[in-house]
C-alpha cells in the first residue's frame, strides 16, 4: 500500500521544487576576448521578408516584387537587410542583452552577403570591451561585435552592439521570479 508521497511503485515521489532557469549574464560575467556562439539557427521564410518588407514600408522591389528581381544580378528577391539585423540581435540577446537596461547604439554595420527566402541565420557575438558605467552606478557597458553566418558558413551581417547592462548586485532574479516575470505568478517557492 501507499501513502499521498509514494508512486504507485512504492517509491518517494521526487521532491518538487522551483529551479532557477538562465537568467541573462550581468555586466561582471562578460569578459573581453569571449565569444558566445547563440543558440537556435532560424531559417527566413518568403513570409518573413514580405511582411516585414510591407510593414516596414521599404518600397524597393527587390524584396517584393518576383519579376523585378529576376532580371537583377540576383535573379531572384533577397532578404530585406534591416530584418537581418534586427534577427541578428534578436539571436543575440539571451546571450548579451537580457539584463540591458538601453542600448546605447549599433555601429559598423556591414552586410557581407545576400540573404535569401530558405537561408537559415545563426549568430555569435564576441566582448570588444566594457567598461563601469561613468553616470550609472548600477551597470556597466559592453561592447560586442555581432555575426551573422548563413546555413553555409558565409558571413552575411556584422555590426557593433553596445548595451549598458545590470549588475549582479542591482538584479533580484530569483527561481520563482527571473526576469520577466511579474511576482506571485505560476509557481512558487513555498508551492514545492
Amino acid at each position: 500500500m501507499t501513502d499521498d508521497t509514494d508512486t504507485q511503485d512504492g517509491t518517494p515521489e521526487p521532491k518538487r521544487r522551483v529551479v532557477a532557469g538562465w537568467h541573462g549574464r550581468y555586466y561582471e560575467d562578460f569578459a573581453v576576448g569571449d565569444v558566445y556562439k547563440h543558440p537556435f539557427g532560424r531559417t527566413v521564410t518568403e513570409t518573413d521578408n514580405v511582411w516585414f518588407t510591407n510593414v516596414t514600408m521599404n518600397l524597393n522591389p527587390m524584396h517584393f516584387n518576383e519579376a523585378y528581381a529576376a532580371g537583377t544580378e540576383f535573379d531572384e528577391r533577397l532578404v530585406d537587410g534591416t530584418f537581418v539585423i534586427a534577427l541578428a540581435v534578436g539571436m543575440s540577446v539571451i546571450d548579451v542583452s537580457v539584463n540591458a537596461t538601453a542600448n546605447l547604439g549599433y555601429d559598423r554595420i556591414r552586410h557581407h552577403a545576400p540573404v535569401y527566402h530558405g537561408d537559415t541565420i545563426f549568430a555569435e557575438s564576441e566582448v570588444l570591451e566594457k567598461r563601469e558605467s561613468d553616470s550609472r552606478d548600477h551597470v556597466g557597458i559592453v561592447t560586442t561585435e555581432l555575426r551573422a553566418y548563413n546555413q553555409d558558413g558565409t558571413k552575411v551581417l556584422s555590426l557593433e552592439r553596445t548595451p549598458m547592462v545590470l549588475k549582479r548586485e542591482h538584479a533580484d532574479p530569483s527561481a520563482a521570479q527571473p526576469p520577466g516575470w511579474p511576482e506571485g505568478i505560476g509557481t512558487q517557492s513555498e508551492d514545492s
